[in-house]
């Protein structure tokens, strides 16, 4: 073994040298633009520490200096280090049931590229089915052109997040079972390395639910909330689970699927095979059932935010059968909703999905209708809708694909020589 003395650097120097890089990416990210004399008071890292990390920050182009900080009168004013957004980037990719969503965001948070388009489907005699094939040829390239976005801006990207609508097996990287899709173990990742092959960046896999719960989160973390719940409404129902700032996802990854809590014993039969499942009472089916067959709104080939758009159209037309399903609704959401708060004593309940889209008919007689079930007054839970709609499953996608270089920014390429920005 060779004596330090004679240069070989200390046992865990790296590894401690990464998680101080971490450390610092992490609360620029989190906490916006500091000074390095800033950033060391609030890390504990020293000065002279800071800077050096700083500048293996710069040289991979995770970090840059901005404005000057001429805040106080003592000596000379520091200049503000902030996260870089022109290098790093993450890829989300939602497979819904009415759509494929994919987002491409930088690591300042801002969209670089996204697109939506109509999952693929066939008629049969027995409804609609989903192949995997086709679904898996359609997200492969929504990826390609993701990609290719990203490398037209000169940006690495650090991994890509596949959401579809149902519980993973996340060291297999497959769908354990999507009833909605009528999927049960399809070896999703494996799928998408043979269609892209070396293009294909680090994936992982984690439900659509979750990541829309996890993209909600910061925003809500802002105003003191760390626990929530999000409710996702499509064709069927699920919930990302927020407790403590942790996301939930239960010992074999099935926590969240909330659209199979049973309300009715006697009620319609539900596509996972049990009856009076809540998404059979509060599922887009439902709104969609009461209008005519041909109505444009019922045809899952249409992107779904067209979709949307004609019920809004016929709601504000004052359509009978619409304006009676919407009435309705929210109590048929607070059977569902009153449970999970009894449960799981959230402090916020976000509607998304297509609960989201008609906020100014659902938030305000949620929000009474659970104010009128209260057991004490400091358990009060606030509604709100999605701010990010349609894109938050995808935006959370992406943000889990940034936390690989978040936690370990040495897998960040450095820039080319001179190309440094602080």
């Amino acid at each position: 073994m060779t004596s330090p003395r004679h240069g070989a650097a200390p046992v865990g120097h790296s590894a401690m040298r990464s998680a101080n890089l971490s450390l610092l990416l992490r609360h620029l990210h989190d906490h916006g633009g500091r000074t390095r004399a800033a950033l060391s008071q609030e890390t504990g890292l020293s000065k002279a520490a800071v800077t050096s990390l700083i500048a293996d920050l710069a040289e991979r182009g995770l970090v840059q200096e901005g404005k000057i900080d001429r805040r106080g009168t003592v000596g000379r004013p520091g200049t503000e280090v902030r996260i870089d957004p022109g290098h790093a980037a993450g890829i989300g990719l939602e497979l819904n049931v009415d759509y494929l969503a994919v987002s491409l965001r930088d690591l300042g948070g801002q969209v670089r590229f996204r697109s939506s388009v109509p999952m693929p489907l066939v008629d049969g005699p027995d409804g609609r089915s989903y192949p995997p094939g086709p679904v898996l040829d359609l997200a492969a390239q929504q990826l390609r052109e993701a990609l290719a976005a990203a490398g037209a801006e000169g940006l690495w990207v650090a991994g890509a997040t596949i959401a579809p609508p149902g519980p993973v097996d996340y060291e297999g990287a497959s769908v354990r079972f999507a009833s909605n899709l009528g999927w049960s173990d399809v070896p999703l990742g494996r799928a998408l390395e043979q269609r892209l092959g070396t293009d294909l960046p680090p994936l992982s896999l984690e439900n659509d639910a979750k990541l829309s719960a996890l993209a909600e989160a910061p925003r809500l973390a802002r105003q003191g909330i760390t626990d929530l719940v999000y409710l996702t409404g499509d064709i069927g129902v699920g919930a990302g689970i927020i407790a403590d700032g942790n996301l939930i996802r239960g010992w074999s990854g099935f926590s969240g699927e909330v659209g199979h809590i049973g309300l009715d014993p006697a009620g319609p039969r539900c596509r996972c095979g049990r009856r009076g499942c809540w998404e059979t009472l509060v599922g887009f089916d439902t709104v969609l059932a009461v209008l005519d067959a041909e109505d444009p709104a019922r045809s899952g080939r249409l992107p779904m935010q067209e979709r949307l758009r004609r019920i809004r159209t016929l709601l504000d037309a004052g359509d009978a059968r619409l304006e009676d399903r919407f009435a309705r609704l929210p109590e048929d959401l607070v059977r569902g909703a009153g449970v999970l708060v009894d449960v799981l004593n959230p402090q916020a309940i976000v509607l998304g999905g297509y609960f989201g889209a008609f906020a100014d008919r659902l938030v305000r007689p949620v929000q009474e209708a659970l104010d009128l079930r209260l057991l004490a007054q400091d358990g009060r839970v606030e509604v709100s809708a999605s701010v990010l709609g349609l894109d938050a499953a995808a935006a959370g996608g992406a943000a889990v694909a940034l936390e690989r270089v978040l936690a370990d920014p040495l897998l960040a390429p450095p820039l080319p020589a001179g190309a440094a920005r602080a």
